[in-house]
């Protein structure tokens, strides 16, 4: 044991990953659908390897805290600048109503059981699942002209309400949003689901490496016998159809494969390759004539692509309009994913820039629509690092300017400016697609393991003083955790139901994402068997995540 805990005190950087291995661990243990996760998990387990009294250069979760907000920005840049569009208004105005409840309760509940600054912002960090919040407001904390040990206190006491409020925040508001929330707005979830699903298809949800043995698109060939079909071209053909899309992808003439053209045209006994909704081939393919097995024609490179949408010239067109332009000819949507949660999609749909369309169709088709959408979002393993490091170089230094307002100094912070620019160039990245790239592997390791690792640090080094700060804030923190988390969520239901009129199932997605509780969105499309309240969450959840982000700094100095 003493070599053990010789070798933590004197290499703490081996503390760090066993952390994180207990807390990656503690975050999978589940009860029925609720689940610490990963972040409280390293948390505790830093609060627990910390009892022994190891000590980490401050640097350290600095360094990968900072990681992380970039790529937080990075992600939600584009649906942020979206959110602020006249036609996202309502979720905007949901978003902000529940953001500043959120740090008006804290700061009252605050100040009527007499909790310092470190606690309130744990508080306020622990009940709206916030942990960026630790990071911000330990900044601002450190900036304040106080003694050294003060500071150390008040940092140490914001991990210990953090995690007690937590587990309260999440558990209850993933309960009560999908329970008491259709009984504040006098509905039945699941008869809004069956609604609004009525009007709305759902994008396909698949699980990696697996996929439907039905396809939803296929390739058919026929041999063209209806004479009705005979002497007319390509273009001709492919607008009969005035309820679904079809269309010819080649075509066997006279023993030759044809690469057609729309003003190609077909003569008796041509076989012609059709793509089309299988639905469809396997109910009206036969009024082209008799099915054929060819296989040289139907040999052809197909590709699957997913595309990422940055031409502005399309910002604002349904799908419906986008299929009539003649550069999307041959080509299909297979899935619509806006911030990386797929979405329910009709001919109605509008597109958004940063919006992710997955595409099939033959190859050449494909790569054309691509390049007329934006750029194609293909499989890569190198991260642009010129771009991350010059964005957070240049996000701490506008983090460090500091404003007064009244007489309160507000400053951004380094890691405050680190988010917002994650912010401008995710923005920028969707704009202008040939520089900035991050995969999603290297996403997830900037982002999941930069906060873990963060997080890791935050609990060994408040491991020594947790048991004795817990026993200072009381029971009463967990009552209070409560009630400062139903608040906003209360008033942002009420508000966005009776004042903004809001559908049922997109208001419960909005106050989710606005929370940025996943768990809750999950909790609510279990409860009304319907994916739509993905709607409602992903402006929301951009705008959300970056104002309860500054509101670390802002209570410091409320509190202040």
């Amino acid at each position: 044991m003493h070599y053990f805990v010789t070798a933590l005190q004197q290499h703490p950087e081996l503390a760090i990953f066993l952390a994180l291995a207990i807390g990656f661990l503690i975050g999978q243990f589940k009860i029925r659908s609720f689940t610490l996760g990963i972040v409280v998990g390293t948390l505790l387990a830093g609060v627990i390897i910390g009892q022994l009294d190891i000590k980490v250069s401050p640097t350290v979760k600095s360094v990968f805290f900072l990681l992380f907000l970039f790529t937080t920005g990075y992600k939600v840049g584009p649906q942020f600048f979206r959110g602020l569009k006249k036609d996202a208004l309502p979720q905007l105005g949901v978003t902000i109503v529940l953001c500043v409840t959120c740090l008006l309760s804290a700061f009252f509940a605050a100040k009527l059981f007499g909790y310092d600054m470190g606690t309130t912002a744990g508080l306020l960090a622990g009940a709206f699942t916030e942990s960026t919040v630790i990071g911000t407001a330990t900044d601002a904390i450190h900036r304040l002209n106080l003694p050294d040990s003060e500071k150390a206190r008040l940092m140490n006491n914001i991990p210990v309400a953090y995690a007690v409020t937590y587990l309260v925040g999440t558990a209850f508001i993933v309960w009560f949003l999908p329970n008491v929330g259709p009984k504040l707005m006098a509905v039945n979830l699941k008869q809004e689901g069956r609604n609004l699903q009525a009007t709305i298809s759902s994008a396909e949800e698949t699980e990696a490496g697996v996929q439907s043995a039905f396809q939803t698109f296929g390739v058919r060939a026929y041999r063209v016998t209806n004479e009705r079909l005979v002497n007319k071209t390509i273009a001709e053909l492919e607008a009969m159809p005035k309820e679904a899309r079809v269309f010819i992808t080649r075509i066997r003439h006279d023993g030759g494969i044809v690469e057609p053209e729309p003003s190609t045209t077909i003569r008796p006994g041509d076989v012609v390759a059709v793509i089309a909704r299988t639905e469809l081939l396997m109910s009206r393919g036969i009024e082209i004539g008799a099915e054929v097995d060819d296989k040289a024609l139907l040999d052809f490179p197909q590709e699957m692509l997913d595309v990422v949408m940055t031409n502005k010239a399309l910002v604002g067109k349904t799908f419906r309009d986008l299929a009539a332009l003649e550069f999307t000819r041959g080509v299909f949507l297979r899935r619509h994913s806006r911030l990386g949660e797929p979405m329910p999609f009709t001919a109605e749909t509008h597109l958004d820039r940063g919006d992710v369309l997955s595409l099939v169709g033959a190859k050449r088709d494909v790569e054309r629509v691509a390049k007329e959408l934006g750029y194609a979002d293909r499989p890569a393993v190198s991260t642009d690092m010129i771009f991350v490091g010059l964005g957070i170089f240049f996000g701490g230094l506008i983090g460090l300017l500091t404003i007064t307002v009244g007489r309160l100094p507000i400053t951004l912070t380094v890691s405050g400016g680190a988010l917002v620019m994650g912010l401008v160039f995710g923005w920028l990245r969707s704009v202008r697609p040939t520089f900035g790239r991050i995969p999603e592997p290297a996403m997830w390791i900037f982002d999941t393991v930069g906060l873990t690792i963060f997080m890791a640090v935050v609990g060994l080094g408040a491991g020594p003083g947790f048991i004795a700060g817990l026993q200072k804030s009381g029971i009463s923190l967990v009552f209070v955790g409560l009630a400062v988390a139903v608040l906003p969520h209360l008033t942002a239901i009420l508000f966005g139901r009776y004042i903004l009129k809001m559908n049922p199932l997109i208001l419960l997605g909005a106050c989710s994402g606005a929370g940025t509780i996943t768990a809750a969105l999950r909790a609510v499309q279990d409860e009304s068997d319907s994916k739509l309240p993905a709607l409602g969450y992903t402006v929301p959840y951009a705008l959300g995540n970056i104002i309860l982000t500054a509101w670390g700094p802002v209570i410091i100095a409320m509190m202040a």
